[in-house]
């Protein structure tokens, strides 16, 4: 309990922020549909989003170091909140696309400050059960914030203002805790080319991770609407991913542990491409069809950004974690940035089930990369242990270096 309340302000801000920003992807789709923008321009946004978020990555580090933490927090929080109401000033699609950008900016920013006070103030000691209570709270809230699309109108002030609430409320913890300020940490050095030369696997894992996560997440919706889901339904099919997500953790952690993560990452995308195949071929199905698919498309998709990354941690030091974890959010947010425009764009020419069909053909790819990977050199002598690897900031390796290398 006293490790919950000296994290309580940083937690409740997470919370917050997540509420917020986990909607505004899904209601921005919906919203798009409503207000009559093309297919690519409702991917557009979700590409942009990611590009604010990338930028974020690289540059919340150097701000917290002119201007501390706190101060940094309330700056991404308020191009947060200028981000989400800007919405009711304009129906234009590319206005909403720069206003997205800010959004990404936030996102990446805020998690940037709190993953950097987390990894100041706690210990060998507390760190296993503080960051256990930092994805108890975050998972549900993501979670929890595809299903507010389901009580928020589309293309609404009243959705915008009340996610905007939220967003602002996020700055009150954090800027108005009494605990010491930690020292600013110095930015990671960011090396896409390190993680190439460790595992060219894991690059092509977390590269089809982005192309699974970002363009579902994104483009989901449209997808949704496409085969006749309502709002309520689709804010449920939306979460049923996330909830697969949560929900493999354990038995897909297990498995990495326990076998090659190579043949653990070409079965996972064998699984993924036979939920894709059924969801694009397969008519009429009944609603909880669509949802049980979503679930089990998220199981088999979303924790091969985890599993990659412990692949590519295995042929690492230790020295170089901080900047392997960066290197890998680079690659994954490159194929975010690309991977909705690319599955608006096709579901525009091709119709819905064309962004299960190019989800399916990535994980294709990996596949055929897994296998040739595998011939060209045996597995890693000596495996660091499987967790979790959040996609949230450049600074998420300084977290969760200490749970890969447990001696240090």
């Amino acid at each position: 309990m006293r490790l919950i309340l000296s994290f309580a302000s940083l937690f409740l801000s997470v919370l917050l922020l997540q509420l917020s920003s986990g909607s505004v992807g899904p209601l921005d789709a919906l919203s798009g549909i409503q207000l009559g923008f093309s297919t690519s321009q409702i991917g557009l946004l979700g590409s942009a989003h990611f590009a604010g978020f990338f930028v974020g990555c690289w540059w919340a580090p150097r701000l917290m170091g002119a201007v501390g933490h706190s101060r940094a927090f309330a700056v991404f929080t308020a191009l947060g909140t200028i981000g989400i109401l800007g919405h009711i000033l304009t129906e234009n699609a590319q206005a909403w696309m720069a206003l997205r950008v800010a959004q990404g900016l936030c996102i990446a920013g805020s998690y940037t400050v709190v993953e950097s006070w987390l990894q100041a103030k706690l210990t060998n000691e507390n760190r296993g059960r503080a960051m256990g209570i930092y994805r108890v709270v975050d998972m549900p809230a993501s979670l929890a914030a595809q299903l507010m699309i389901s009580v928020l109108p589309a293309a609404h002030y009243i959705s915008y203002t009340a996610l905007a609430i939220l967003c602002c409320a996020a700055i009150l913890p954090l800027t108005m805790t009494r605990a010491e300020q930690p020292p600013t940490p110095s930015a990671p050095r960011l090396a896409p080319g390190l993680a190439w030369r460790r595992s060219p696997l894991a690059v092509a894992g977390v590269l089809v991770a982005a192309l699974s996560s970002a363009s579902f997440r994104m483009v989901g919706p449209v997808y949704g609407a496409g085969v006749g889901l309502d709002t309520g339904q689709i804010a449920i099919f939306l979460a049923s991913f996330v909830a697969g997500g949560a929900l493999s953790q354990f038995p897909v952690g297990w498995l990495a542990d326990k076998y090659d993560r190579r043949a653990v990452l070409i079965w996972l995308s064998v699984a993924a491409i036979v939920t894709c195949l059924f969801t694009a071929t397969v008519t009429n199905l009944p609603t909880l069809g669509i949802m049980a698919t979503a679930g089990i498309f998220g199981l088999t998709s979303f924790p091969i950004y985890s599993v990659a990354a412990a692949h590519a941690h295995d042929f690492a030091v230790s020295n170089e974690r901080v900047e392997l974890s960066a290197a890998l959010m680079f690659w994954y947010a490159v194929g975010a940035i690309a991977a909705p425009w690319l599955a608006s764009d096709l579901i525009e020419t091709y119709g819905p089930p064309a962004l299960f069909a190019m989800i399916a053909v990535g994980h294709a790819g990996l596949i055929a990369f897994g296998i040739i990977r595998a011939r060209a050199r045996p597995g890693a002598a000596e495996r660091t242990p499987y967790i979790y690897a959040p996609r949230t900031s450049f600074v998420i390796g300084r977290l969760m270096g200490r749970f890969r290398d447990p001696r240090d």
